[in-house]
């Protein structure tokens, strides 16, 4: 079935209020469309499937990546990421100025570690240069090489695992109580502590227990939300390297502890290393609740068109917007309908479908004006479903 039928055009970076596109004025948000969906409509979806054929055939130009793009991307990013973190060491403790570096080792070091995303996706055996230089200089001082995501992503995707108890990546915070969001933002207190001690404590001992290995390979092996998630056994989609992978992030880890016990590392070493890995789970911990709607209980499926609707596209400022979800990750929605596109090309692919589309309108319902939206209405969904649980029981006695 195709899509309905509505023009737009992006001239901002605000939600789609849809508003008549013939000589219609624009919303606030720049974005036209004949239709006004109500809030039944938005909530209970389009009428039918996305025609996801039809607008593949859109963006069919747009799936190749460019080697070039990645490496300028991603060494620029973990350079400036390590000078400032050398910087802030430079620096006196007491110095003011230690917080401007300090915040650009955070978003570059952030932007480097995004790229895993795009290891997930890439076509295994391509990229292989790619994926050792990653690890090397960012994956494994940062204690989340790329075998915790690999496979464990791609289940995020697939359409009988979206959204279901069996999806490490998505809890159903907009059908439950609000302090799982906040408790869901506090974990990121301990997450630096929890990886390195995953690697340089838990690594050597699981040598010595093929119980505790397999415990370590399900619970504390993959970079999900969900703290119950438990990974399947290994198996090839997890590549030949993990191992390998893995004892080298114990030998990054004891080398930095070894380095801080013989006076060659000041202790500020690990100190900052976990204020910037803090920041890092942080800002990414916020990118992640505003990357879904998540209303999704966990006890059902959902077909692709389900899954591009409970998922936020944020275009955003293209500047500002890009710090806290970078590589991409703006257009989550998007991403969601084609996982096999390259990060730079979702931009593109985002203002073509909105451009071309004989009607975008099913399109845009994804769109959201900010961060701080998403965020809001999240909060809002899931306040109002604790509300509708506690009307039932006002004015009753006992």
């Amino acid at each position: 079935m195709g899509v309905p039928t509505a023009k737009a055009r992006r001239r901002g970076s605000r939600q789609p209020r849809q508003t008549p596109a013939g000589a219609g004025p624009r919303g606030s948000d720049g974005l036209t469309a004949r239709h006004r969906p109500t809030a039944e409509t938005v909530a209970a979806g389009p009428g039918g499937p996305i025609a996801t054929a039809a607008w593949r055939r859109i963006v069919a130009d747009l799936f190749a990546p460019k080697p070039l793009v990645y490496w300028a991307d991603f060494l620029s990013s973990v350079t400036v990421g390590w000078a400032a973190f050398a910087a802030v060491l430079s620096l006196p403790a007491s110095s003011p100025w230690r917080i401007a570096p300090y915040a650009i080792a955070v978003l570059a070091l952030y932007r480097a570690v995004i790229f895993i995303h795009e290891l997930a996706h890439l076509k295994k055996g391509t990229f292989r240069a790619f994926r050792l230089v990653w690890n090397l200089t960012c994956g494994f001082p940062l204690m989340v090489p790329s075998f915790t995501y690999r496979g464990v992503h791609n289940d995020h995707h697939k359409r009988d695992l979206y959204g279901t108890v069996a999806d490490g990546e998505y809890l159903p915070f907009a059908v439950e109580h609000p302090v799982k969001i906040v408790g869901y933002l506090l974990a990121v207190l301990i997450l630096p502590l929890l990886a390195a001690g995953r690697f340089i404590v838990l690594t050597p001992l699981s040598y010595l227990s093929a119980r505790l290995r397999r415990l370590v390979w399900a619970r504390a092996s993959s970079l999900t939300i969900d703290f119950a998630y438990r990974r399947p056994g290994p198996s090839a989609r997890d590549g030949g390297t993990w191992k390998l992978e893995e004892l080298t992030c114990f030998v990054y880890g004891v080398a930095a502890v070894v380095a801080v016990a013989t006076g060659v590392m000041t202790p500020r070493v690990l100190v900052l290393w976990y204020l910037v890995g803090l920041a890092i789970f942080f800002l990414n911990s916020l990118r992640t609740l505003a990357a879904h709607c998540y209303r999704n209980p966990g006890d059902r499926a959902m077909d692709l068109s389900a899954q591009y609707l409970d998922s936020v596209n944020v275009p955003g400022n293209r500047l500002a917007t890009a710090l806290w979800a970078p590589v991409g990750l703006r257009y989550h929605a998007t991403h969601h309908l084609f996982p096999a596109m390259p990060y730079h090309a979702l931009g593109k692919a985002h203002r073509r479908l909105i451009r071309d589309l004989s009607d975008n309108e099913t399109y845009l319902r994804t769109v959201r004006r900010s961060l701080w939206d998403a965020l809001q209405r999240l909060w809002k969904e899931s306040a109002a479903t604790r509300a509708a649980r506690r009307r039932p029981c006002l004015g009753v006695t006992g």
